[in-house]
């Protein structure tokens, strides 16, 4: 399962560890990802994903799963939020 978040599409980045003697080591910055269930009033339905904390505290600022995904422009967000957006436009009609 790739380390990445299913609605903003944010994933791991890689940098480097930088010692007292400026020795450098690499290392990765992982995003803070949790899995959770998000419900879509729309679709009638719980969407179980994983998301970044951030992207959650974005939902919850919007108003929700729906009103996120209706909000946001297409090239912001992940292929798999993408599919849940056309999902959504289709069962609002």
């Amino acid at each position: 399962m790739p380390r990445r978040c299913e609605l903003t599409g944010k994933k791991v980045h890689a940098g480097q560890n930088v010692s007292h003697s400026n020795r450098k080591t690499k290392r990765t910055f992982a995003p803070n990802l949790q899995s959770t269930t998000l419900i879509s009033e729309a679709l009638g339905r719980r969407v179980r994903l994983r998301v970044s904390t951030r992207a959650l505290r974005t939902v919850q600022k919007k108003g929700g799963l729906d009103a996120y995904l209706l909000e946001t422009p297409e090239a912001k967000l992940a292929p798999e939020a993408l599919a849940l957006k056309r999902r959504l436009r289709r069962a609002l009609g």
